[in-house]
């Protein structure tokens, strides 16, 4: 997993570079618990507004207190231990255009693994997703997004993608606005020797990763120079408050990035935008394209 984010992380940083024009910043931090990771963030770019790929790989020991959190939603921990040694690797991305009609894009996948004090294993899971987040809805966008996703779980399972999304489009959801975040993609978690063995969920994590390019890139370089008005450019910015208050409010990646000891608040918070807007009161007027993005994010589609 680990060879398998770092080869990863350097792809889509390299393809990134093509559609923006300008370089990645690469810093490469050590944490001090153990472990550390690589952050690549582009800001200010021709493109994208922010936009970073991170990986991590760290490890060390879990209080009580993190295992009782993390038990909601992993049953296989063992909530008795006083600690347990834990590895955990991963990629996390999230990209931000300048242009309101190019839509932002999340991706998340993640190996986690805890021991105990004698060194064997305790518990093992995969978990991740990727979702689209559009200020302006263009369908042809989200159906091809959707059907890149299905069809990298297809080779896996039949099920996993009405299941998957089904999870995206009720975990992405800021519940206090009654609205999905964007309008979804895949998203699972605990996946574990309940589901399959581990090298097939591996191979699952594997093909949904590597479908990440052919399902943003065609979308990113068909939107990236179409024409906007500041009208538009200032509804983007409502989006992106929506976007933070999920991160901040219900988000369990950051909820746990935070809570973990050393934790590296820089990379935790690189999901947010550089600019982001809340006004009071501010409802879309009736029968506008603003109107039928919030329509569709109340009421989430089926795209394939």
């Amino acid at each position: 997993m680990e060879a398998f984010i770092k080869e990863h992380q350097k792809k889509i940083v390299r393809e990134l570079e093509k559609v923006d024009g300008k370089k990645f910043t690469i810093d490469s931090w050590t944490r001090p618990d153990g472990g550390g990771g690589i952050t690549c963030v582009l800001q200010d770019g021709n493109v994208f507004e922010k936009a970073g790929v991170n990986i991590s790989v760290v490890y060390g020991t879990l209080p009580r207190a993190a295992i009782a959190k993390m038990r909601v939603n992993h049953k296989a921990l063992d909530p008795d231990v006083e600690s347990l040694e834990f590895f955990a690797s991963g990629l996390s991305m999230v990209l931000h255009p300048i242009n309101p009609m190019a839509p932002t894009v999340h991706l998340n996948y993640r190996y986690f693994e805890t021991a105990n004090a004698d060194g064997t294993s305790n518990a093992w899971w995969y978990g991740g997703g990727c979702d689209l987040t559009p200020s302006y809805l263009f369908d042809e966008d989200a159906i091809h997004f959707h059907k890149t996703i299905k069809s990298a779980c297809d080779k896996h399972d039949k099920d996993y993608y009405p299941r998957f999304k089904k999870w995206c489009d009720e975990y992405f959801r800021n519940t206090h606005r009654g609205e999905s975040r964007g309008v979804g993609g895949i998203f699972f978690d605990d996946l574990d020797e309940s589901e399959k063995d581990q090298e097939q969920l591996f191979s699952f994590v594997k093909d949904c990763l590597s479908a990440f390019l052919p399902s943003y890139l065609p979308i990113i370089n068909k939107r990236k120079d179409l024409p906007y008005t500041e009208k538009e450019k200032q509804w983007q910015q409502l989006r992106r408050g929506r976007y933070v208050e999920f991160n901040l409010l219900h988000d369990r990646g950051t909820a746990f990035g935070i809570h973990t000891p050393g934790a590296r608040v820089e990379s935790i918070l690189m999901s947010l935008p550089l600019t982001a807007r809340w006004e009071y009161m501010h409802f879309p007027e009736k029968g506008s394209r603003e109107q039928r993005l919030v329509n569709v994010l109340q009421t989430p589609v089926e795209w394939v």
